[in-house]
């Protein structure tokens, strides 16, 4: 099931496409990253133009304190009139005053250093040895220009190996990191089947808190959690950790596979892992059931945005009958996603990067059931008459798990529910009779 994926010839090589592309910025993954990690603080260096992102994408409400903000850069730090060093510190001064409870604070970049003439790298060197070690200092990339926006977490997570501990206190046994920001409530669920199936010192990356960073070296095995993870991945290995090869937890089946490929990397016996998933595969295929019929046998297109449409395509095929048109990501990570596309119905089309209006072309020329998209080629579907869905509520969501294969399926049946009911109030209105 997770072999390396070569395509047959009942399977076409992808689509590569470069042209005009339509997804998030990676500055938006601090959204689910500043509550995930929770004393850390994500300070974007950038424009008026990428607060206004944040606070509009984020929803925060005038009476709360949220873990992030921008330092914004004018005209004046573009043009190179004003010490971009010397406001950051002032900035980061008044910040970490006012607020000491930061343990962590992340400079973002929201433009790559060549565009603002400002290196990031260098800065946080330079306030970690004004601050450290009351208040640790870290940096990544969160530009559009570089990231889709799940490619932000992926920054974020690298630059936390990067900065982990190499050596320390040993434990009894090798340590197993779960890479990937997983809701608190997930997490909680699969500590608690780790610890049935007695695997032990699992570390979950990222923690809810700072401190909770592992010590990355040879013994270390780390499963991911999410299939956009590259930088993560190659940040891991570089410290001699290895992966666990694996599909990713989405329904019942995927989860199984994912439980099932650690439980034998830790010598977890068959008879031993059948009898603690059995319960909760069994709620999941209950859970399932509820909306099999509104989707089986559904036609699905999936526009690359979050590179989670291999794993989302496989669910939908396998467990819940939908028939899947084509299979959008902005990139694969073939070795990360072999075994989900090798998971895939024969015929199904592949597409890697994005031509966004030849996409389009396509879409409408297959005319699908449900379309998966961003938010900006949703509204004009939906006013073609076509049904839609956000694919960055897949991000937002609890999705992973047995406990959230019901909610996942849910996700997907929403809009036809939507327009079910919409149809049914209109037909009850048109035959009413007249008072």
């Amino acid at each position: 099931m997770n072999q390396p994926f070569r395509p047959g010839c009942d399977r076409p090589l992808p689509i590569r496409e470069r042209g005009q592309h339509e997804v998030f910025c990676g500055l938006t993954s601090i959204i689910w990253l500043h509550r995930k990690v929770q004393d850390a603080f994500f300070l974007i260096v950038g424009s008026r133009t990428c607060a206004h992102l944040m606070q509009s994408a984020a929803g925060v409400m005038i009476f709360s304190e949220p873990r992030f903000a921008t330092a914004i850069m004018e005209e004046r730090d573009l043009a190179g009139m004003a010490d971009m060093h010397d406001e950051l510190d002032g900035v980061v001064e008044k910040l970490l005053a006012r607020r000491p409870d930061i343990k962590m604070l992340v400079l973002v970049g929201s433009c790559p250093s060549e565009v603002i003439k400002f290196d990031l790298g260098k800065a946080a060197e330079r306030l970690n040895r004004v601050y450290a070690p009351q208040h640790r200092v870290i940096c990544y990339s969160g530009s559009g220009i570089e990231t889709t926006f799940t490619q932000g977490e992926d920054n974020f997570l690298a630059a936390l190996v990067r900065d982990a501990p190499a050596s320390g206190a040993r434990t009894d046994g090798p340590p197993l990191v779960v890479a990937g920001c997983l809701p608190d409530v997930v997490e909680d669920q699969f500590r608690r089947l780790f610890s049935n199936l007695g695997i032990e010192h699992v570390h979950f990356l990222p923690g809810r808190t700072s401190g909770e960073m592992p010590v990355i070296e040879a013994s270390t095995r780390y499963v991911l959690a999410q299939p956009y993870l590259g930088a993560t991945a190659h940040a891991l290995e570089s410290r001699g950790a290895r992966r666990i090869n694996a599909i990713f937890p989405l329904g019942e089946e995927g989860t199984t596979c994912w439980l099932k490929a650690i439980a034998d990397a830790f010598g977890v016996s068959d008879a031993h892992f059948e009898a603690v998933v059995a319960a909760p595969r069994k709620r999941a295929r209950s859970a399932l059931d509820h909306y099999r019929h509104l989707l089986c046998g559904k036609r699905i297109f999936l526009f690359p945005d979050s590179q989670l449409e291999p794993s989302l395509a496989r669910f939908l095929s396998r467990e819940i009958g939908a028939e899947i048109v084509e299979v959008g990501s902005p990139y694969l990570h073939r070795d990360h996603v072999a075994g989900e596309l090798a998971l895939l119905p024969p015929g199904v089309s592949l597409s890697e990067g994005q031509d966004v209006d030849l996409q389009i072309d396509r879409c409408r020329a297959a005319d699908p059931d449900l379309i998966v998209c961003g938010m900006g080629l949703a509204n004009p579907f939906e006013a073609e008459g076509r049904l839609t869905k956000w694919s960055i509520e897949f991000a937002f969501t609890p999705i992973q798990g047995y406990e959230q294969a019901g909610d996942l399926a849910e996700l997907f049946a929403r809009p036809l529910i939507r327009r079910t009911a919409l149809a049914g109030e209109t037909a009850r209105e048109e035959g009413a009779p007249c008072s």
